[in-house]
């Protein structure tokens, strides 16, 4: 660049035409050479690019078909999970376990492949063993608690739990290997790692088939109390989702500050209690309402002398 410049500044100060044409020589020169150089560098290593490429390019196959390979063992893992009814959180578990260990080994072949020593990669996990183990301690406490989960069932998948320490509670869809997945009654999900689940206490609401149903309805002091047991031991009796064989009892709670509380046990299958809850409920309120039994909303009565 600088010889150019040298060159335009004698073609200003009326140099001869034999040094333009000599300043002209001298710079083509230095670019052919230049280039010459550089097309010699490529010529030289066309064969390590090539070579380089190729890898690539089978590396890039290799992981197609490892993907594909992968989804077939999981297939077969968890059609022979399914011969022996596996519970559905240890198929869930195990196909997210393979499918993580797979895809690692994977990738640490296709590494290989590329000219990465396995010496070099065991001694690069080696060194970084206690750090990786500090960064993933939180993941190991989880991936431990969904083991334990698995083994020790306090909840399976279907179940209605209740986490008492954040109170998130909701029907257990999946338990994964490091998290498990709760969807609400108005469809939301609820993501809570397993070391918490593992940790904690929690109510297991379906646990059995059968729950005992728990209502509480005030009446006033001046009703008949007599009818008024009567009527709700009635509507308990004759509700198809109130299981007859069970307990069934209706008895005076507490004699509140406005009302009789009239308290009542039934027990309903598990599935049906919310319903069931509700359906009586109203029947109840209605029923009374009916035989002119009142329900007292709270009340003051002040005396004057």
């Amino acid at each position: 660049m600088n010889q150019i410049l040298f060159f335009l500044a004698d073609l200003e100060s009326g140099d001869t035409l034999k040094e333009t044409a000599e300043a002209v020589e001298e710079v083509t020169g230095e670019v052919t050479s230049q280039v010459g150089q550089l097309q010699k560098y490529v010529n030289d290593h066309i064969p390590d690019l090539i070579a380089f490429g190729m890898k690539i390019l089978f590396s890039i196959i290799f992981f197609l078909i490892g993907m594909k390979i992968i989804s077939i063992l999981r297939k077969m893992v968890r059609k022979s999970l399914e011969r022996s009814n596996a519970d559905a959180g240890v198929k869930q578990f195990v196909d997210s376990f393979l499918k993580a260990g797979l895809y690692a080994l994977l990738l640490i072949m296709i590494v290989t492949s590329l000219g990465v020593e396995p010496a070099s990669i065991a001694a690069l996990l080696a060194s970084g063993g206690v750090a990786i183990g500090l960064a993933l301690q939180g993941s190991l406490s989880n991936f431990a608690g969904g083991v334990l989960i698995l083994l020790l069932k306090p909840f399976v998948v279907g179940d209605y739990i209740i986490e008492d320490t954040n109170k998130n509670e909701g029907t257990v869809k999946e338990i994964q290997i490091f998290y498990t997945k709760l969807a609400t009654v108005d469809n939301k999900t609820i993501v809570i790692p397993n070391g918490t689940l593992a940790n904690t206490s929690l109510t297991n609401v379906t646990a059995k088939d059968e729950r005992r149903l728990d209502l509480t309805v005030g009446i006033s002091y001046e009703a008949d109390l007599k009818a008024a047991k009567e009527t709700i031991e009635k509507i308990l009796r004759e509700d198809e989702s109130v299981l007859q064989t069970e307990e069934l009892i209706v008895y005076v709670d507490s004699l509140a500050d406005s009302a009789v509380m009239i308290g009542s046990r039934c027990w309903v299958k598990t599935n049906e209690y919310w319903p069931a809850r509700w359906r009586i409920l109203e029947k109840i309120k209605l029923t009374l309402d009916e035989n002119e039994i009142v329900i007292p909303y709270p009340q003051l009565v002040v005396h004057q002398k």
